[in-house]
Formats: structure tokens, C-alpha cells, sequence
């Protein structure tokens, strides 16, 4: 299984994911452009956290404009896996692969911290590997995370098992019935605002995100069929 790192000007973690793929899994990882214009020879890629073009206009408004998009749609559309982190979930928001959107904490602060959550859905690609809900700690770093859509969206996500993951115990930022990570509802896109690619070490003092990308690596090579 081949993976595409996106490195989008302000990305900040596509490192932390490349590393967690790579280094902690043994991922056979790449790092692509923005520029570029093909992802073909991959089998899944990745959209990581940061500050993609300073976050002007809306967090992941630019970067849905840039020449790798339509290969990531394209990826998509064909039932590969892409999953978004942070930043990366805003971009798939701002690019109509995943409903709703981010917009400012509540706070209207910048929040990081490590937080609990709940797996909502383990029957995914990217979450087989976890228990039903089970309670896991992972980081957050983000001004713009409190998931919003409209009482439709958010009884339709519900009713087709598109939530994955749940803030459990508190909710930091606002977002809707606590949302933290859906999928589209053909369960090959995953976006979250946590940061799993930060919880993969025990050096760390954290490995509570490692099999999300253990769940990819095991499910992965397998094209997600239209539901």
C-alpha cells in the first residue's frame, strides 16, 4: 500500500504523519505537492494539520483550490481511502467531500490539549482496530474545530453511522452533538479534528491514535464500493 503525505504551504504536521506512517508503521509514504496534479500511483492519501495558506478567508478555503484537489476528489470518488486531520478535515469540508464545517471554538481561542473520546463506529477502514465504543486520548490543536451542519445533515450523519468519533466527557471547542470525526456516507473519507499521527509512540506517552493507521494499513488496500 502506497500513501501521499500532502504538503500544503503552512502545513505544520504533514512531518507527524509521514512518521507515523513511515517510521512508527513502515508505511511506504510519500511526501506530494500542492502542485502537483496525480496521485495514480498511490493507494490512499493523507491531508495533515497546520495552517494551509495562513488559514485566510476560512481555515482550508485556499487549499481546496490547489492543483492536487481534483486527484484527492478523484481518490475519493474511486473509494480509496483520504483521510483529513485538523486542518486536512477543514480542506475536505471546504471541498465538499465531507458535510458540514469548522468554524471558530467557541472560546474563539486556540485550544491544545489532549482530550477523551469515544469510537463511535469501529466498522471503518480506519477504526477496525479499535473496540465499540471504546475511550481513547488524543490530542487537539486547533482555532476553527467546532463542527457545524444543519439539523438534517446531523440526523442523517447519525442515522448512517457517519460519526466516528464523539468528545466524550467535555466537549472543547462547541461542536454539535460533539462531534470530532465523521466520514462521507460511503465510509472511505474520514475527517477529524484530533490529531492521531501525535499519539503513536509510548516515548510520547501516548499510542491511542496508532491504530487508526494500523486499521488503514490492515483495510486499506481495498476499494470502498459505491453504497
Amino acid at each position: 500500500m502506497k500513501i501521499a503525505v500532502i504538503v500544503f504551504p503552512g502545513s505544520n504536521c504533514d512531518i507527524d504523519l509521514y512518521e507515523a506512517l513511515g517510521t512508527v508503521c513502515g508505511a511506504d509514504v510519500d511526501y506530494v505537492s500542492h502542485h502537483e496534479t496525480s496521485l495514480d500511483d498511490y493507494d490512499a492519501v493523507m491531508l495533515p494539520g497546520g495552517f494551509s495558506y495562513g488559514d485566510y478567508l476560512r481555515a482550508g478555503a485556499i487549499a481546496r483550490f490547489t492543483n492536487i484537489m481534483p486527484a484527492i476528489i478523484k481518490m475519493a470518488h474511486e473509494g480509496k481511502p483520504v483521510f483529513g486531520t485538523c486542518n486536512g478535515f477543514q480542506i475536505l469540508t471546504e471541498a465538499g467531500l465531507l458535510p458540514g464545517a469548522l468554524k471558530p471554538n467557541d472560546s474563539q481561542r486556540f485550544i491544545c490539549k489532549t482530550v477523551p473520546l469515544e469510537v463511535v463506529n469501529n466498522r471503518t477502514l480506519f477504526t477496525s482496530q479499535y473496540k465499540p465504543h471504546e475511550r481513547i486520548k488524543l490530542p487537539i490543536a486547533h482555532a476553527d474545530g467546532s463542527f457545524y451542519a444543519d439539523q438534517k445533515t446531523l440526523d442523517q450523519l447519525e442515522a448512517n453511522h457517519q460519526v466516528v468519533f464523539r468528545y466524550a466527557e467535555e466537549n472543547p471547542n462547541g461542536s454539535l452533538r460533539n462531534i470530532a470525526g465523521i466520514t462521507n456516507q460511503r465510509g472511505n473519507v474520514l475527517g477529524m479534528m484530533p490529531h492521531p499521527e501525535r499519539a503513536v509512540e509510548a516515548i510520547l506517552g501516548n499510542t491511542d491514535g496508532l491504530r487508526l493507521f494500523k486499521s488503514l494499513l490492515a483495510n486499506g488496500s481495498v476499494k470502498v464500493a459505491e453504497q
